[in-house]
């Protein structure tokens, strides 16, 4: 089981809301209202492993140890939520969420293949490691550049723990984990093909919701993600390039291969599936 040697190392790692963030030095003057709204925002979008938990033990009954590193990654993806909520009930209360603008979030998930749903948040957390990390680097307020700093390291945590469950997948049903971790992480390698920043957050995930069905279009403000990326902190192609580059270098050393560019990967994608056909 991975699960006991995880708790233990994230146990090790984590910090402490009350003791480690250093609420004393905040200082309203490098705080803007433009600021302190993509602060909410995020930490309504953070809310959303709720429902994203009740999807993988709804589609994870069979795998044990998974389910129960859900209980990790749960309490730190909420304890997200929660540290962007403290720092706006501090110092800008009138921008707290409310409880139903958390609720709103939550909707039920359409099943999906279990593998490919993996790969889908590996991917989700390297690209919110390098989000936070320009954010944190965009924000001039101390507290929450801090803050964000705090949480990309938290994602990047995520990221290696979700990593050791690909590999066990990968010993335990060979190519075909390894042709879900493929199609996926091209996918999300793709961003200059889709026009859109890949993540869970803004993917279609529930029919019945429809066109209401990503957690994006669920917020006060469904345009929010694109003006915060594109206008404020500026995620430009070189950033992008960083999260590509992290998809890629990850798939290549757990298929034992090597991609510089997504048109690679799907070229071992679709070598996979005509061995498939052999």
């Amino acid at each position: 089981m991975l699960y006991p040697q995880l708790f233990a190392d994230l146990e090790k790692a984590r910090w402490d809301m009350a003791d480690d963030i250093q609420w004393d030095a905040f200082d309203a003057s490098l705080l803007s209202d433009e600021q302190a709204m993509t602060i909410k925002m995020n930490a309504i979008t953070e809310w959303s492993a709720l429902p994203a938990t009740e999807m993988f033990l709804r589609d994870n009954q069979d795998d044990s140890d998974f389910s129960a590193f859900m209980s990790i990654w749960f309490y730190e993806e909420q304890k997200h939520s929660l540290v962007l909520m403290e720092y706006l009930r501090r110092f800008r209360p009138e921008l707290a969420p409310t409880e139903e603008e958390l609720h709103e979030i939550r909707f039920n998930f359409d099943p999906a293949p279990a593998l490919e749903t993996l790969m889908l948040h590996f991917c989700g957390e390297v690209r919110l490691t390098q989000w936070y990390r320009r954010a944190a680097d965009w924000h001039t307020e101390p507290v929450i550049k801090q803050i964000y700093k705090t949480l990309s390291t938290d994602e990047a945590r995520h990221g290696g723990a979700y990593l050791k469950y690909m590999k066990r997948a990968i010993d335990r049903t060979g190519n075909e984990a390894r042709l879900a971790f493929a199609k996926i992480g091209f996918l999300m390698a793709s961003s200059a093909r889709s026009g859109k920043p890949m993540h869970p957050t803004n993917l279609h995930v529930s029919k019945e919701h429809f066109p209401r069905d990503t957690i994006q279009s669920r917020l006060p403000d469904p345009e929010w993600l694109e003006r915060w990326l594109d206008e404020q902190i500026q995620f430009d192609k070189e950033c992008e390039g960083r999260v590509i580059g992290g998809i890629l270098r990850n798939l290549s050393s757990l298929f034992g291969e090597k991609f510089e560019t997504p048109a690679e990967l799907n070229r071992y994608r679709k070598q996979l599936l005509a061995g498939q056909g052999e």
